[in-house]
Formats: structure tokens, C-alpha cells, sequence
């Protein structure tokens, strides 16, 4: 999946949290949202955080379906409360192979 595809996938899917995504679907979204949060911060803080919420939905519905790829429940998102441990095992999680 190229860059551009997966941008479009997620953002059609932005609320669909049933299914799988590949990881280089979920890798190169969340490429995507830390670079343009990035600019958009960098040109207005208030711009960065308008874009960081408006692309919430979309990231958890591709987070949600990236665990159902590697046969995990998409609750496991809840770990991202926990402050550094939470982001840091869903990243392992997320880096996984599919499951057949």
C-alpha cells in the first residue's frame, strides 16, 4: 500500500473499526498525522491542535483495526492511558505480523 492510498483508505474509513489494516496502511497514516501535526504546530500551535482532533477518530479506527490484524481485541487502545508502558506496548503490538 502506497502513502497516498493508505491516507485515503483511513480517512474513508475514518470511523469503520471492524476489519483489518496491513501495517504499512497503519505506519504510513500515523506518518502522516505526526508530520502534518508537526508543520501544522510549528505554523500555529492552535492549527496543530485542531488537526490533532480531527484526525483522532480516524487514528483509533485504524489503531482498532490494525490490533484485529494480529488478533487482538481494539480495547487494548485503552493501554494508551497509561502514560509511557501503555504507548510502548501498543507499539510492539501494532508492529506485529498478521495473524493467519
Amino acid at each position: 500500500m502506497t502513502f497516498q492510498d493508505s491516507i485515503r483508505t483511513c480517512l474513508t474509513k475514518y470511523a469503520d473499526f471492524a476489519g483489518n489494516a496491513s501495517r504499512p496502511e497503519f505506519w504510513w497514516f500515523a506518518l502522516f498525522v505526526l508530520l502534518v501535526s508537526a508543520v501544522l504546530t510549528t505554523i500555529t500551535p492552535l492549527l496543530g491542535e485542531v488537526f490533532s482532533i480531527a484526525v483522532l477518530l480516524p487514528y483509533l479506527a485504524v489503531g482498532a483495526r490494525r490490533l484485529h490484524d494480529t488478533g487482538k481485541s481494539g480495547w487494548l487502545q485503552l493501554l494508551l492511558l497509561v502514560p509511557l508502558a501503555g504507548l510502548i506496548v501498543l507499539i510492539i503490538l501494532w508492529a506485529q505480523p498478521p495473524r493467519s
